[in-house]
């Protein structure tokens, strides 16, 4: 008899927000690979009365044996260093969220799991803690050594990624070389063909310009870095179409003919796609040597403790850690 695959790990996000209560919703998840929460199990708990949630906390082991019972959740204890009150944040808990993240990360590169979800982070607390954070994708980037990671949200049928993520409006032309284009574009179609089942992704590629540059009167980004680029991909094989006008390529008509939008920058192509699915996407990093998913919304502190957090765009994420890690085994 194979054995089952290994456990997903979900960190529990910034204790004093919904990440916590919507974790919490896991107990019981009839998951056959499991699912294991890393947060402090204390808090868990005590969250878990405050929502008064049946949550019987069983203390994780690489044995533990999946599913678990009704209402049990396994917990990987790390415990916070203050006090969380739900709704408050706590400088003092900020290198806690970062541990989470860090063991989740040494998990899966280990083989311990097969892949991590996580739940929101609250970066502006954790830069008051005097810790510079732009944000996961960044973080684990960097924690791993990745030479190149993309964002990408999925939601609504559309798989949209981004060339920049976390950057102002102003330094994004400079930010996007031929190189980085390149880079970006491999990745996706490595990560496509090993981990989201499509071997030959097509790929929409969104000029930076209004209009994708009107021919070079609205911007030559298009003509002098994304043409060259898109042209060799397409000598070497990989489907990718030119520069297309940001303003139509979302039709319907347009999405029914890719697998994956390339956006040039953050708000250029996912407002499109949190309109279709707020609540229900996914936000995925492409480029890890780990699957990492999450959800696609912040800590909404004024939910948190308050039983009213919707855990459906966690479980869509789970959903998609536990596919993209069978396609990996079979790749």
């Amino acid at each position: 008899m194979a054995p089952l695959p290994r456990p997903l790990l979900v960190t529990s996000g910034e204790p004093a927000g919904i990440g916590p209560d919507i974790c919490l919703a896991l107990a019981g998840h009839p998951l056959e690979r499991g699912l294991v929460v890393a947060g402090d199990a204390a808090m868990l708990a005590e969250r878990a009365q405050l929502l008064d949630l049946r949550v019987d906390i069983v203390d994780y082991s690489p044995q533990l044996s999946f599913p678990l019972p009704a209402h049990a959740l396994a917990v990987l204890h790390i415990p916070a260093a203050a006090t969380v009150r739900a709704g408050w944040l706590d400088p003092a808990n900020s290198r806690y969220v970062l541990d989470l993240l860090t063991r989740a990360a040494d998990g899966c590169r280990s083989g311990e799991f097969s892949g991590m979800v996580t739940a929101p982070v609250h970066k502006g607390i954790i830069n008051t803690a005097g810790i510079p954070f732009t944000g996961h994708t960044e973080f684990l980037a960097d924690y791993v050594g990745a030479r190149q990671v993309v964002m990408m949200l999925v939601g609504g049928g559309m798989h949209v990624a981004l060339a920049t993520t976390h950057l102002p409006l102003r330094d994004v032309p400079d930010a996007i070389t031929r190189d980085l284009l390149e880079s970006i574009l491999r990745t996706i179609h490595h990560d496509f063909a090993t981990r989201l089942g499509t071997r030959r992704p097509r790929i929409l590629v969104a000029g930076l310009n209004p209009h994708a540059g009107e021919g070079g009167h609205l911007g030559r980004e298009e003509i002098e870095v994304m043409i060259p680029v898109l042209d060799k991909l397409r000598d070497e094989g990989l489907d990718v179409s030119p520069p297309l006008p940001a303003d139509t390529l979302f039709a319907k008509h347009r999405l029914a003919e890719c697998d994956c939008v390339l956006a040039m920058y953050h708000d250029q192509g996912l407002p499109v796609l949190k309109h279709a699915s707020f609540g229900e996407g996914v936000n995925v990093t492409l480029g890890l040597p780990v699957i990492r998913t999450s959800v696609d919304h912040g800590t909404a502190l004024d939910l948190a403790g308050c039983g009213r957090a919707d855990a459906g765009s966690l479980g869509e994420a789970i959903a998609l850690a536990a596919l993209m890690a069978d396609n990996e085994a079979h790749a």
